[in-house]
Formats: C-alpha cells, sequence, structure tokens
C-alpha cells in the first residue's frame, strides 16, 4: 500500500509537471545566431525598429510625435533605396462590433516593391500607437518586420507588386486601412497580410483567414515552415469584440492571412510596451512568416475554391488540414463508433458520473477557491506569477477527478472508463462545434489513433493500451499547446475555466493510472491530491500580485463636468485596494464618461479643463430625417467624442467625403470621434431619424494631470502603469442637437 502511495503521489507530480510545461510547446523558434542569405535578421530589424521609435514616447496619429515617427520611417525607406509616398486625408472609419464612427487626420506612408502594374501583393502594418505606450509591440513588430522583408526582396525580381502599407490612425478606429480603400492603389490589391500584435513575446499566431479559407490555409501549409495556427483560434477570434485593419479590408475579398504574437499582454497598450521588452525570437517568427508567405504571394494568388478547411499545427513543426466537412463526418463517425462501444463495454452510468462530474467538479472547486482568495486577495493576484494559479486549479481538477474515480468509479473497469471518457470527449468537440466548427481538429486525431489500437487488439491485445497511450500523447501535444495560448489570451480570467480544460487533459492519463488508484485507499487518495491543492493555492497566495514586468493596471484621470463645475478624480485598476497613502475618502462608482466601476474621490478644479464645444451649422428635414452640420471646437483637448443614448437612431456620421454608416445591428450607446490635432474646428455631418433634439454627452480628453495629481502619482503603487487608456484630465458637457 506504501509502495502504491508513493508511486501515485509521482505520477500526480509528473502529471502537474507537464500541465505546467504546456506553454513550452507553443514556443517560437529560437533566435538564429547567424542568418544565411536571403534570410529575415531579426536583430536588424529590432535595431530599425528603435531608431524609427527614437526616445519611445506614445504617438498616436496627428500628433507631433507621430509625425517624428513618421518621419524616421520615410528616411529608412529612403535609405534602403525605395521611393515612399505619403496620402495624407481627414478620413473617418465606423466601429466595428459597435454603434459609431472614428475621425482622424490620417497619413498613409506606402511604397512599392517590383512592377508598378498588376495585381498586387499588400503587406500592412500600422505605425501609430496609442496614447499611453511606445507601441513596439502593437505595432512595431509589424513596421519592422515590413521593413526588413521590403530590405530582402526589394533586389529581387518580382513578378507582381508587392505594396508595403505603413498606415496610421489603426488605435482610433481602422481609419488608416478606411482611408487606403479609396486610394487608387487598393483597386489592384487581391492579397494581404496583415501584421499586428497583442503582446510582446511568443509565437506568431496566424488568427484569421479571408472566407472561405481554403486557399489562404493551403498557401500557409505550404510556405510557412514553423507555423502557428489553428481553426479553432480563427472561428473564436470572430467571436470575440476585437478587430483588427483586416475588418476593414475583408470587403474587398481579398485573401488574406492576419498575424500576431499575445505572449505577455500585461505589457500591451502600456508604456511596458517598448522595444526592451520585444522578443527577437518573436520578431523571427513574424519575420520568418511573412517573407514566406510574400515571396508565395509574390508569383501569383492562388485561386480560392468555395470551401472551408479546419487545421491545427503540432508544436510549430507541421499544419495538420481537412476539409470542413470530411472533419463533421469523421466527427460523426467516432461519436457513432465509441457509442456502440460504450454499450457494449457497459459501466455507462458510473463512467458517465466520473467524466462529467469532474468537469463539472472541477471547475465548481475553481471558483470556490478563488472566490474565497478574493476575500483575501483583491485583484487580479495572479497577474505576476500566473504559473502558480494555473496550477492550483490544475491540482483542483486533479482532486476532483481522483477521488470520483476512487469512489464511483472503482468498479468499473479502465477499458469501461476509457471508451466512455473518449465519447464524452467526442460530444464536448460537437457542441464546440455548433459554434466554432474549427474547433473539431482537436477532437478528431486522438480518438482516431485510439480506435485503430481498439480494431488491432482483436489480433494483438496491447494494441488498445498502446493507441490509448498514443491518444493521450497527441491529445498532450494539441491541447496543451491550446492551454498555454489561452493561458496567454485569457491571463485576466476567468481562471476557473481552466479546470475543466485541464480535465480533459488529466482525465484519460488518470483512467490509465486506475489500476494505481484502485490499490490506495479514497482517503490517501484524496489526501495526496489535496495537499497538491493546498499548496498550490498557498503558493498563489504568498506570490507576488504585481512585478516590474506584469505590473498593475492603474490609470489616473481628472474628471470636470464642465456644467456643474464639479471635478473627480477617478482611479481605474483591477479592483484592487487602494494604497493607504491616497486617502480613505474613495469609493466604488461610475462616473457619466464612461460604463466601468472605478475609484472616485471629490478633486480640486482645473481651471485649464473645459469641455469641447459643438456648434450647429446647419440642419436639413426631410420627414423625420434630419442631417445635422456640426462644428468642433477642441478647447485644449485631443480627443472629442460625442456620445448619444440609444434611442438616437443616428444611422451615419463623418467628415465630407467619409461619411460612414453606423452599425445598426450592434446594440448601446452611439459613438461619434475624433482624435488629432485637426479635429479643432473640423466639420462633421451626421444624420438621424429621431425628428425630437437628441441629448449628446461631449466628452474631450487630453494626456496628462493637472500639478495637483503630484499626491495622487507619489502614491500609487510600486508596480503600477496606465494600460489601455493614458493617466488624463477629462472634461464633459451635455448638449442637445
Amino acid at each position: 500500500m506504501r509502495r502504491a502511495t508513493v508511486l501515485l503521489a509521482i505520477v500526480m507530480l509528473a502529471l502537474l509537471g507537464a500541465m505546467a510545461a504546456a506553454p513550452l510547446l507553443t514556443e517560437p523558434p529560437p533566435l538564429r545566431a547567424e542568418n544565411a542569405a536571403g534570410q529575415f535578421d531579426a536583430r536588424l530589424a529590432k535595431a530599425r525598429l528603435a531608431f524609427i521609435l527614437g526616445d519611445q514616447r506614445p504617438h498616436p496619429a496627428d500628433t507631433a510625435a507621430d509625425d517624428a515617427v513618421r518621419s524616421r520611417l520615410l528616411a529608412s525607406l529612403a535609405g534602403m533605396g525605395l521611393k515612399p509616398v505619403v496620402r495624407d486625408q481627414f478620413a473617418c472609419n465606423e466601429l466595428y462590433k459597435e454603434r459609431g464612427v472614428s475621425c482622424a487626420r490620417v497619413r498613409n506612408v506606402i511604397a512599392i516593391l517590383g512592377p508598378r502594374t498588376g495585381k498586387a501583393l499588400l503587406l500592412n502594418a500600422h505605425y501609430d500607437s496609442v496614447p499611453v505606450g511606445p507601441g513596439a509591440g502593437d505595432d512595431g513588430i509589424g513596421v519592422a518586420t515590413l521593413l526588413e522583408v521590403g530590405s530582402t526582396l526589394k533586389e529581387r525580381p518580382l513578378k507582381r507588386p508587392i505594396v508595403l502599407l505603413f498606415n496610421e490612425g489603426e488605435e482610433l478606429g481602422l481609419i488608416g486601412a478606411r482611408a487606403f480603400l479609396s486610394d487608387p492603389l487598393s483597386r489592384n490589391v487581391d492579397s494581404l497580410v496583415n501584421l499586428e500584435a497583442r503582446g510582446v513575446r511568443g509565437p506568431v499566431n496566424m488568427f484569421e483567414t479571408s472566407r472561405p479559407n481554403a486557399a489562404a490555409i493551403g498557401l500557409f501549409a505550404a510556405a510557412v515552415k514553423h507555423p502557428g495556427a489553428n481553426s479553432l483560434s480563427t472561428d473564436v477570434y470572430r467571436l470575440m469584440p476585437n478587430y483588427t485593419d483586416v475588418n476593414s479590408f475583408s470587403e474587398r475579398g481579398w485573401l488574406t492571412l492576419n498575424l500576431a504574437p499575445i505572449g505577455n499582454e500585461t505589457r500591451y497598450h502600456s508604456s511596458g510596451d517598448d522595444v526592451a521588452a520585444l522578443s527577437p525570437a518573436t520578431l523571427q517568427h513574424m519575420g520568418d512568416q511573412t517573407l514566406a508567405l510574400a515571396k508565395a504571394l509574390a508569383d501569383g494568388t492562388p485561386r480560392q475554391p468555395a470551401a472551408n478547411r479546419i487545421f491545427m499545427d503540432l508544436s510549430g513543426r507541421a499544419l495538420v488540414t481537412l476539409p470542413l466537412t470530411l472533419g463533421l463526418l469523421l466527427l460523426a463517425g467516432l461519436l457513432l463508433a465509441f457509442a456502440a462501444l460504450v454499450f457494449a463495454r457497459g459501466g455507462a452510468l458510473r463512467g458517465t458520473l466520473v467524466v462529467i462530474g469532474s468537469l463539472v467538479g472541477s471547475g465548481a472547486l475553481s471558483w470556490l477557491a478563488l472566490t474565497l482568495m478574493g476575500f483575501v486577495r483583491e485583484g487580479m493576484f495572479w497577474r505576476a506569477h500566473p504559473v502558480w494559479t494555473h496550477q492550483a486549479t490544475y491540482a483542483g481538477a486533479l482532486l476532483v477527478a481522483t477521488v470520483l474515480l476512487a469512489s464511483v468509479g472503482r468498479k468499473a473497469s479502465v477499458r469501461q472508463l476509457r471508451t466512455l471518457f473518449w465519447l464524452v470527449f467526442l460530444c464536448v468537440g460537437g457542441l464546440i462545434g455548433m459554434f466554432a466548427p474549427g474547433g473539431i481538429i482537436f477532437f478528431i486525431l486522438p480518438p482516431l489513433l485510439i480506435l485503430i489500437g481498439l480494431a488491432l487488439s482483436r489480433s494483438w491485445r496491447p494494441a488498445e493500451a498502446i493507441g490509448s497511450a498514443a491518444a493521450i500523447f497527441f491529445l498532450y501535444l494539441t491541447w496543451g499547446a491550446m492551454l498555454g495560448l489561452l493561458r496567454e489570451l485569457l491571463n485576466g480570467g476567468p481562471m476557473w475555466l481552466f479546470a475543466p480544460l485541464a480535465s480533459l487533459l488529466l482525465l484519460p492519463a488518470l483512467i490509465e493510472a486506475k489500476p494505481l488508484i484502485d490499490r490506495v485507499k479514497l482517503g490517501a487518495a484524496a489526501a495526496l491530491a489535496g495537499v497538491l491543492v493546498l499548496a498550490g493555492w498557498a503558493v498563489a497566495a504568498a506570490a507576488p500580485a504585481y512585478s516590474a514586468d506584469r505590473q498593475q493596471r492603474f490609470v489616473i484621470q481628472h474628471v470636470t463636468d464642465s456644467g456643474s463645475g464639479k471635478s473627480w478624480w477617478s482611479i481605474v485598476n483591477d479592483r484592487a485596494p487602494l494604497p493607504r497613502a491616497l486617502g480613505s475618502g474613495w469609493k466604488r462608482g461610475k462616473l457619466p464618461i464612461g460604463d466601468s466601476v472605478r475609484w472616485i474621490e471629490t478633486a480640486p478644479a482645473d481651471p485649464n479643463s473645459k469641455a469641447p464645444a459643438v456648434q450647429l451649422i446647419s440642419e436639413l428635414r426631410n420627414g423625420n430625417e434630419r442631417r445635422l452640420t456640426l462644428r468642433l471646437s477642441a478647447n485644449g483637448n485631443e480627443d472629442i467624442d460625442l456620445v448619444a443614448p440609444e434611442d438616437a437612431n443616428i444611422s451615419d456620421a463623418g467628415v465630407q467625403g467619409f461619411v460612414r454608416p453606423i452599425r445598426r445591428t450592434e446594440g448601446g450607446k452611439y459613438y461619434i470621434g475624433c482624435s488629432g490635432r485637426s479635429c479643432d474646428g473640423a466639420t462633421l455631418e451626421l444624420t438621424t431619424r429621431q425628428a425630437k433634439p437628441i441629448g449628446f454627452l461631449v466628452i474631450g480628453s487630453r494626456p496628462g494631470l493637472p500639478a495637483s495629481a503630484e499626491p495622487l502619482l507619489r502614491a500609487k503603487p510600486r508596480f503600477a502603469r496606465p494600460q489601455y487608456a493614458p493617466d488624463a484630465t477629462i472634461a464633459f458637457a451635455r448638449i442637445k442637437l
């Protein structure tokens, strides 16, 4: 008994060790020590980026800082022997996945490689940043990649043009992409490789394609040596509220591939998104993929069959692809086969309770543990060292599965539990396939391997066990890699979600270890797993919440209601308690400037803070429809937003030549924004189908805080920085139009 207990402890530790190592399955290829002729040089690309970003101050579109970045970008292109041009336009674009329009003056930089006629390949990245960070990852990595790819290909004979587009205004609502669609060059484009980023390290994933995707995936599989892509991610991305320049370009129907790294999102859209943090290996991975795709597409765009494929990479070494129809048929066939096996072997009730109980029970236990931890440590306490919270969550999944196997499943055989698990696994795949068909690729290969083993076991008995071992290995290889990506993508939570996902990886291995579990008493088995759970949560509780690398989001704003003259301090963070040095008057609540709950305290007035002014120039009526022409006065603000209620019934808005439709299918308020120097005095047009006046909230903001904020800045936590929004001075007013 003692020996069995020791062996079971070793098995549990090995399983948790494998779970901890899962992110290693998605690491990019190591940085090359030397590059052969024609290979992408990540070190040179990073040096180019350092030159272009200069002092690494934030450089949003239509600011003096972005003028300086553009000047150095033009100098770099000219130094490569190219002849870049600048397209200067005041443009607007609809907001995707919400109601609204965003406007700004943008200056797209364009350079052309190869012949000047014929259908062209577009390589696109944006060179503007958010107001809070230098944007070395987002999207400096794309800019650096395009420069190095352009330098590599400029001497190569090309059969057709390659357009390098460095667009401006992506961060404001894909405005540079919209402006390019009015450029005559865009009419010759038939294919696109878009470069983006949501982090500074890790593999570069191909996360979006044109639809149908057969041609794009076939090209990607053939051209890229170290692919990072799967069709579950591409389907899930379409369901998320994120968007890139591809959303604007997609209306042209170009063959499209969209690439981005997502490693360490805590630096994304913050001052931590700097050149020093950008991984050279990640830059090399993006460069290698982009260069390979550009070379393949330089010879022409493959025909686009009206078919979709499902796909996944195997640890970045190969891309497995299947026609979607074949994948659906395989999934259906496997479901029927395992349903028949479960019926023949029996034990369905016990097996179902073990498998479903493990999935549901692990999620419930993890949620409870996280809730209890929340009473001790508020905020994202796992941010600095997420591995410990993940490991504690995985240990909880291990505990639930072990207890169920040792109790409910004690009288079930390994063969019964084995087939029942894979049947439930396939059912989960069917459910996911209803919402994300690309996800079924992850549910085919492992059960197919065990089914082959089952068939061979009729003549060779060990074949079933060997097939099961192979199935578990490929399950870990594929789902382990997916789990590693999800850990980066969902680093802000919900953390409990990783428990049922871990159960899918741990349970088949524990089923194979059931003879060992049966030799250990239930109490002893539960105690072993319980110790691991307690140890995991103890370490998670003791680990620092934030670090120099992974800092707390902490945005300070001075907000003024220009109508009443009242002012507030606002702090947006991850709900962690504020430092005592900030005082005790802070309360959780909302302000009219946004829907997010924040810390609020009264603030002294700032005489320099004024809301923007909006002048009604003209109003044209046609029944209930009104066409309004407005002139903006910034009053010292860099960003202006007009926010209208849900019932405003606004159908379009913008500037002359770029009046864009507003997506009426989306719910919520209406947002009409203008950013940059050129908004002061700009003329906007909008159409509403509401005859009565609309109450607008006019919000103006500028980066930086008044002098009275100095005590707050001194008292903020050591490892805290603004993210997604800068420390800013904001003023708002209410008007009717």
